[in-house]
């Protein structure tokens, strides 16, 4: 089993940073792909990026590109989603997720969820 948390939602102003994290514990993370997603109210979850188990290659969602940057700390089993020129569509809840893929975008692929965290982007 794998258990995720995440941090750093909150209430930003338009053209505002935030940085998620995701803390994870349990099965080796070093062997993990990681992945961010978001869900808007009344919709179903959304791919933002992915980062594989060696930092080697990641991967995001086309528009959000230049905006939105995935790292990975092994050391710390941690999983970061830095977020700069947030736009009031960015306001969901952002899920950080783990997968044995190498890598994949889809929801499917992702065996592990964490409880997900607020985002609210203000005009």
């Amino acid at each position: 089993q794998v258990q995720l948390v995440e941090s750093g939602g909150g209430l930003v102003q338009a053209g505002g940073s935030l940085r998620l994290s995701c803390v994870t514990s349990g099965r080796s993370f070093s062997a993990l792909g990681m992945g961010w997603f978001r869900q808007f109210p009344g919709q179903s979850r959304e791919f933002v990026a992915q980062i594989t188990w060696n930092s080697d290659n990641t991967y995001y969602e086309d528009s959000l590109k230049g905006r939105f940057a995935i790292s990975r700390d092994n050391d710390k089993n941690t999983v970061y989603l830095q977020m700069n020129n947030l736009q009031p569509e960015d306001t969901a809840v952002y899920y950080c997720a783990a997968t044995t893929f190498y890598s994949c975008s889809g929801t499917g692929c992702y065996d592990y969820w964490g409880q997900g965290t607020q985002v609210t982007v203000s005009s």
